[in-house]
Formats: structure tokens, C-alpha cells, sequence
């Protein structure tokens, strides 16, 4: 090998030595590691030079019921007959366990003989626990809601005939916002089986105005005690988002008077389109969000629905706007109150 070659491979590793959470190996001898980044000890929690020495102790470290199945693709990347990535989980000393993605890339002589495989450890764990609650909330939506929604529906037709001139418009809104959860959970099933299978969500144009009006006005029916404000006009302009686009609203919305402690909730709703986005701020007059506490409430200090404080409609909002292309922050509201205020890349 070159000097020139040995020197952009030094400086390859050095650049792995500097990663968190990714592990960059070789091996030219089955049985025997050349080289392992510094990467590793984080996710295995055993020193590079103990491995190098020693690779029983890397398999020791497997989860018992992923053991065969990763030395099987070992034994197979070895014998050049397997280079595809696989998962599996390690028990760390501590008794931790972390989920692992391996991928390896297979290098060949000139006879066609693997000379080297060089191989990458990234820490998947993160991404699994966020799989596991997006598997809840699947679950949740699939058959809780939609299950007992269509309860609620079958008992409203049911009183269909048993009610008055005055009482029938009440019925149909009833059965009106049944239908629509109903419709809206059909809409997040899609949307949580396309973030289980990594997909990427797909982002649309849509009318900002019609969206944030159509959700106002519901809003002020299932609020009759809160009063919904808009000040100026809203922009009649397209925005980066799809059909969830009017969950994140939603939420806001209703967070804006489920948590306030005031008896008259007041929810004020203003937009500044800009030339690249357009800003929404919803306001209300409630207690408020302490600093310490704004980031917690989208999920953001902990990550995922298992931050304190964490509400899933907040959480909902913050994954969906970031998906946009957008953000969402929390602001305090003069004298009181919250300020959530929303950026939405522009589609016009």
C-alpha cells in the first residue's frame, strides 16, 4: 500500500476515533481484528485493545439470543458470501444493553478473494425505543379509539329517533365529530406506518388558511366557554405540510383551553407570511410554561414520549413540524399565558 493510501486510511480512523455511537472495524485474518475504532468501548463498553486481544469477548458480549445469529453472519462475511447489514444487541459489563446495526463492506483481491473486511457499529437504541412507542401509538390508534369511537357512533344513531326538532342538531354534531376523529385516525395510522418503516413522509402543499379556519371553527364548537380570537387576516398562502397538517393545529388549539386556569379562555391566532415562511403564533391567557419546562413540553429535553411533562399532542406537533421543514417553539404571552409559535416553510 502507498503512503499516500496509508495516510488517507489513518486519517479515515482518526475521523471514527472522533464519532460517538459508531465503531469502525477491519479484519484480514477471520478470527482477528487489524484495527477498531475508539467508537466502540462506548457501545460495548470493553476497551478496543481487549477486543483486538481477545474476540471471545466481543461475542460474549452479544445478547445470548442474538448470538448465534450474528456469529452465523461472521462466519458468512468471512467466507465472502455475506456483506448485507444486520441488528442485534449487546450486554454491556454494566448490564445495560444497547441495540446495534452492523454493516460491512466486503474487499476483494485481484482473484476475487476477500483480502479485508471493514465493517460499521452505529448505536441503534435510541432509534428502537422511539420504534417501540411509535408501535404503541399504532396500537392505540388502531384499536382503542377507533374501537370505542365506533361504540359512541352506533349509540348517537341509535337516539336518532328519540330526539327533539331542538336536540337533533346537537346529535349531528356529535356524530359529525365522531366521524371526523374516526377519519383522523386513519390518518395517523398512515402517518405512524410510514415513520415505523423509515420512509420518508411525504410533504404536500396545502392552503394554510382553509386549514387553520376549518380548525377554528371546531374548536369553537367543542369550546363554547373559551373565546377564539384572529387577529388581522389570515394569509392566504401554501405551506409545506399534508392532511396531518391540521393535527398540529388541533392540539395547540386545544392545549391553549385544556390547560388553562382561567374561566373565560381566551386563544388568540395571528400569521406573518414572509417570503420564505409564514409564522403562527396562538396565544392564550393561561398559566403559562415555566422556562425550564418550554423544551420538556415538546419532548425535546429527554426525546420521546417518556419525557416528563411530555403531552402526546405537543409531542405529535413538534415531530410533524420538524418533518415539514419547520419549527415550533414555546414563548410566555404578556401578562400571562403561552405563546406557541409555529414556522412553516412556504409551497406557493
Amino acid at each position: 500500500m502507498s503512503n499516500s493510501s496509508l495516510g488517507r486510511r489513518r486519517d479515515f480512523r482518526d475521523l471514527f476515533d472522533q464519532l460517538d455511537g459508531v465503531a469502525l472495524w477491519t479484519v484480514s485474518t477471520p478470527g482477528e481484528f487489524d484495527y477498531i475504532s475508539a467508537g466502540f468501548e462506548a457501545i460495548w463498553g470493553i476497551p478496543p485493545d481487549d477486543v483486538v486481544d481477545d474476540v471471545t469477548r466481543l461475542l460474549d458480549g452479544i445478547h445470548p439470543e442474538d448470538r448465534d445469529r450474528v456469529r452465523r453472519n461472521i462466519e458468512a462475511s468471512a467466507q465472502g458470501t455475506h456483506d448485507e447489514a444486520y441488528e442485534g444487541r449487546v450486554v454491556r459489563p454494566d448490564g445495560s444493553v444497547r441495540w446495534v446495526l452492523t454493516r460491512q463492506v466486503l474487499l476483494r483481491d485481484d482473484d476475487g478473494d476477500v483480502s479485508e473486511v471493514v465493517g460499521i457499529c452505529t448505536d441503534i437504541t435510541e432509534q428502537k425505543r422511539r420504534e417501540r412507542e411509535l408501535e404503541l401509538l399504532n396500537r392505540i390508534v388502531r384499536h382503542d379509539i377507533r374501537n370505542d369511537m365506533g361504540i359512541v357512533l352506533g349509540w348517537a344513531e341509535m337516539l336518532e329517533d328519540h330526539v327533539d326538532a331542538g336536540g337533533s342538531q346537537y346529535l349531528q354534531k356529535i356524530l359529525d365529530s365522531g366521524e371526523h376523529v374516526v377519519e383522523l385516525t386513519e390518518v395517523a395510522r398512515d402517518y405512524v406506518d410510514t415513520i415505523a418503516s423509515n420512509d420518508s413522509l411525504t410533504v404536500e402543499s396545502v392552503p394554510l388558511r382553509s386549514v387553520l379556519e376549518t380548525e377554528l371553527s371546531l374548536r369553537e364548537e367543542s369550546f363554547p366557554e373559551a373565546a377564539f380570537v384572529v387577529e388581522g387576516t389570515l394569509p392566504d398562502v401554501e405551506v409545506a405540510g399534508n392532511s396531518m397538517l391540521s393535527s398540529v393545529f388541533r392540539n395547540l388549539l386545544n392545549n391553549a383551553v385544556q390547560h388553562n386556569d382561567k374561566d373565560a379562555p381566551r386563544v388568540e391566532v395571528s400569521c406573518t407570511a414572509r417570503a420564505d415562511d409564514v409564522e403562527i403564533r396562538i396565544a392564550d391567557n393561561g398559566p403559562g410554561i415555566p422556562d425550564d419546562k418550554k423544551d420538556v413540553a415538546f419532548g425535546k429535553g429527554e426525546r420521546g414520549l417518556g419525557s416528563p411533562g411530555t403531552g402526546l399532542g405537543l409531542y405529535l406537533v413538534d415531530t410533524l413540524v420538524t418533518q415539514y421543514g419547520g419549527s415550533v417553539r414555546a414563548e410566555d404571552n404578556e401578562p400571562t399565558g403561552a405563546v406557541f409559535v409555529v414556522k412553516l416553510p412556504r409551497a406557493d
